[in-house]
């Protein structure tokens, strides 16, 4: 591992340093990763962050910060780190189309391999327990995650494309599919209007959640859109309570 900067501040009830680090991957260059985590001494549970389509770009970064700032490491890998390393892609058209073309780069295989690495540097740094927080496309590799690997619970934030074969991730079989594979606990989040998961796919996603017998919650906020996260304060609050109480095992 490589440590290439470090800084410090207050980000919630922990103060947290930051830093980005160099991680190997057995099959391929090292992935760069931001990490947040509270100078108090450990150890902390880790959470990975599945980043948008856009790459570890500020809002990304500040979820890390969030968490850790709640008594979580928190790492958000550069999963763009084969194709164009140390992407933060604008969010305008220009950097969506930028961002599919690097998304149709990905397999797999391959991310999930750069899962597992992540899995393991935050087993090597004192985190015994990992969950997974993912945002819209990270949200889909969240829950791809969840079928493949031991995580204690995972949140997903408006994961799109799990019913389809739509993306490469999603191939051969969509990842829908794989549900009865997890193990851990699931928090799904959706936007009753959210467009890139429509209501037809909600269902289905909870469908298959239920008929697998997964230990889940899926909450669909009415009258709210995609990646409310960060465009509505009020309903980020209370998803943020729900993220919190699933990471700490108090979720009723």
């Amino acid at each position: 591992m490589n440590v290439k900067s470090t800084n410090f501040r207050m980000a919630g009830p922990y103060a947290i340093r930051t830093e980005q680090v160099d991680i190997p991957v057995g099959d391929g260059p090292p992935m760069g990763a931001y990490v947040a985590r509270p100078t108090a001494p450990g150890p902390f549970p880790g959470v990975l962050v599945g980043m948008e389509l856009f790459g570890v770009d500020a809002d990304v970064r500040d979820v890390c910060d969030h968490l850790a700032g709640l008594g979580f490491v928190a790492l958000a890998p550069d999963f763009h780190h084969r194709t164009a390393p140390g992407s933060a892609l604008p969010r305008d058209a220009a950097g969506r189309e930028r961002g599919f073309e690097l998304l149709d780069l990905m397999t797999r295989s391959q991310l999930l391999s750069d899962v597992r690495a992540a899995m393991e540097h935050l087993h090597a740094t004192g985190s015994e327990h990992v969950s997974m927080v993912g945002l819209s496309l990270g949200g889909h590799i969240a829950y791809l995650a969840a079928t493949e690997f031991d995580l204690a619970a995972v949140a997903v934030f408006y994961g799109g494309w799990l019913p389809t074969t739509d993306i490469s991730i999603s191939r051969p079989e969509p990842t829908l599919s794989l549900t009865p594979r997890i193990t851990g606990r699931v928090l799904f989040l959706v936007g009753e209007e959210d467009h890139v998961v429509p209501p037809a796919q909600q269902r289905e996603i909870k469908d298959a959640l239920r008929e697998a017998d997964i230990r889940h919650e899926m909450v669909v906020y009415p009258g709210i859109g995609h990646r409310f996260l960060h465009t509505d304060p009020a309903t980020a609050a209370d998803a943020w309570h729900r993220v919190h109480a699933l990471l700490t095992g108090t979720e009723g």
